[in-house]
């Protein structure tokens, strides 16, 4: 039996919405990118993208173009999700606000995805159920669709960061922190259980030149090696985890735009 995915031509379709969420008490501007063409032989895919007004920045549309055209990816609806004025507050780890008390509209901003954004994208493209869904984000962004999957994993099967801001903290350096201190992995580790989820992560040498530890290595690059430790405490394995290290990467959306053909071919690849 052939079950290989028959060459089809797609074209990359962008529409934007808006959704005026009660959980956030505001206007929510999205963009769907969705192949057109014969999806019937497959499911197709979804992937929740935070920080979508980096859209363009991020090239977005030309990748996912560049992709399908390529027969390297299966047909995906990506979801780019724009920040609102308060972004440091609803992106975060939902009920653990940071040091300075950021993050501490996270919980809505779940509440959001999971009530508001979900169902009416669902009725949006007339699908319930996709084969692989997907949360990704950048820098905050990316902590907060790590956060999001890690506690919706009956809903997500993979999470992805982009330079993802693992350094979140409930306590600053100057007053007695230590590396226990950092909420994520916190949370990882004291979760019961292990949520059925894969994992991608991205960081660049040069996102950052902090070094809270002085051991030659930026932090950027610590926090992600440290969570995947965590993660592998939990049970994970290689299979389960995928670590990019760009040599001269940035923390800006050029260095994301460059890891975005990985992510998506390792998520949603043929």
């Amino acid at each position: 039996m052939n079950l290989c995915w028959p060459e089809l031509e797609m074209t990359v379709t962008q529409t934007t919405y808006i959704l005026s969420s009660k959980h956030l008490d505001r206007e929510v501007t999205y963009t769907i990118f969705l192949p057109e063409g014969d999806t019937a032989a497959g499911m197709l895919n979804l992937l929740l993208l935070n920080d979508g007004q980096e859209a363009e920045t991020l090239h977005l549309h030309e990748t996912l173009q560049d992709l399908y055209d390529a027969g390297r990816i299966k047909p995906t609806a990506l979801v780019a999700i724009n920040c609102g004025e308060e972004r440091v507050q609803e992106y975060g780890v939902a009920g653990y606000p940071d040091f300075k008390k950021r993050g501490a509209k996270a919980k809505a901003y779940t509440d959001f995805v999971m009530t508001e954004l979900l169902p009416e994208v669902r009725k949006q493209l007339n699908i319930d159920i996709f084969e692989t869904t997907a949360f990704a984000g950048f820098s905050l962004g990316g902590l907060s669709a790590l956060d999001i999957a890690w506690n919706n994993a009956d809903v997500f099967d993979v999470a992805g960061l982009f330079s993802g801001s693992l350094w979140w903290r409930s306590k600053d350096l100057g007053k007695g922190y230590t590396e226990d201190d950092r909420i994520m992995h916190r949370v990882v580790r004291e979760t019961k259980g292990k949520p059925n989820l894969k994992f991608w992560l991205q960081t660049g040498t040069k996102d950052e030149t902090a070094d809270r530890n002085r051991n030659g290595i930026i932090d950027a690059i610590d926090d992600t090696i440290d969570l995947i430790k965590e993660l592998q405490t939990k049970g994970y394995t290689r299979d389960d985890i995928t670590y990019l290290e760009m040599v001269g990467g940035e923390h800006n959306p050029a260095t994301w735009a460059k890891a975005m053909p990985k992510f998506l071919c390792k998520a949603f690849g043929k």
